[in-house]
């Protein structure tokens, strides 16, 4: 039986000669290793995404650690979240927009209304459709929750800024595609539009310098 990597070579001539310049990938070691960097559980890592938003891998590391040693250096509970003080949270380094999300995130894991130990068990579309109801959690944050923390073997990120750009470079488009162009070029790349987007970001990575 062929690998995902076969398949999806197979599946479109230019993925094929990207995954040919690029080399193999190892799915699940690239999933540990971001693993690693962000915490384990669903909670918490639906945490961090809010805490780096907008910010670079730098900062966001430095801010939630900051948030991390308010509460003894352990990721805080929901209960524990909402208890803190605005303006320790503000001095830890999030902004005052953030701790409203930060804390609707909290509300919305008290509440059941986000059930995070039945994601696992929902579509990719019902899982993005529960998290996107707390405010501050987008349409890519999800995804790449999907992505990373559920493991979903085939989604794709058509606004993620990286992917639209490397899928501009490698099927030589005069502009950077709109979402919805790349969800159709992507459409042979199923059931393997994760691995496909891992090839498109590490393509990224080893642009030659102009």
């Amino acid at each position: 039986m062929s690998s995902p990597r076969q398949q999806l070579a197979a599946s479109d001539p230019t993925m094929a000669a990207l995954i040919e310049r690029v080399g193999e990938i190892d799915l699940e070691t690239r999933l540990r290793r971001r693993s690693e960097e962000r915490p384990a559980d669903a909670y918490g890592a639906l945490l961090r995404a809010i805490v780096g938003q907008q910010l670079s891998t730098k900062a966001a590391r430095t801010i939630y650690g900051r948030i991390l040693e308010l509460f003894d250096g352990r990721t805080p509970a929901p209960e524990q979240l909402l208890e803190a003080g605005e303006s320790d949270l503000r001095a830890a380094g999030l902004s005052g927009r953030k701790v409203e999300y930060v804390r609707d995130l909290a509300s919305h894991v008290i509440s059941g209304e986000l059930e995070l130990d039945q994601l696992g068990e929902l579509s990719d579309e019902e899982a993005i459709a529960e998290i996107v109801a707390v405010r501050g959690l987008g349409v890519w944050t999800a995804e790449m929750f999907l992505i990373f923390h559920l493991e979903r073997p085939d989604v794709l990120s058509g606004g993620d800024l990286g992917i639209r750009k490397a899928v501009q470079v490698e099927y030589e488009l005069e502009e950077m595609p709109a979402p919805a162009r790349v969800v159709e070029i992507g459409e042979p790349w199923r059931p393997h539009r994760s691995l496909a987007s891992l090839y498109l970001w590490e393509s990224l990575a080893n642009a030659p310098v102009e």
